[in-house]
């Protein structure tokens, strides 16, 4: 029968000779939660950085409607929210029954002190429109 003291130093020699010391443990120990701390640090500020920086001004647009002129044109009504003071512009384009673009206009609005604004443009088509929708609007 073996003694507990030699299964000690069995265990305890098998640690040594793989690697597993007290020490080592230790520092195992030490160097994950330094690892998980500099997550946490670096997680919290990309948060910061990118989700709760409100700066950013935010552009809406939303189609209000389209009325097909002729076999070349279509009225495109749509309504644009954005910051007060800031020009903007935006793509207008007229699609047909296929969904290919048939026709398309960027139109430039100049800064307003309402924010949100209604608009027509007329859009000259190398075809029969079906429809006509706003496609984009961007800070200029």
């Amino acid at each position: 029968m073996v003694s507990s003291e030699a299964v000690s130093e069995m265990s305890t020699g098998l640690g040594e000779r793989y690697g597993r010391t007290r020490t080592r443990t230790r520092r195992d120990r030490v160097i994950l939660w330094s690892v998980g701390a500099a997550f946490v640090v670096v997680f919290a500020a990309w948060v910061v950085w990118a989700g709760l920086d409100g700066s950013k001004a935010s552009i809406e647009t939303r189609d209000l409607g389209y009325t097909v002129v002729d076999d070349h044109a279509v009225s495109v009504a749509f309504e644009v929210s954005a910051p007060t003071g800031t020009p903007l512009s935006c793509a207008v384009q007229a699609l047909n029954t296929d969904f290919t673009i048939v026709g398309w206009k960027v139109v430039d609005l100049p800064p307003s002190t309402d924010y949100t604004r209604t608009f027509s443009e007329t859009v000259r088509t190398s075809g029969r429109s079906e429809s006509g929708l706003i496609y984009r609007c961007w800070l200029t």
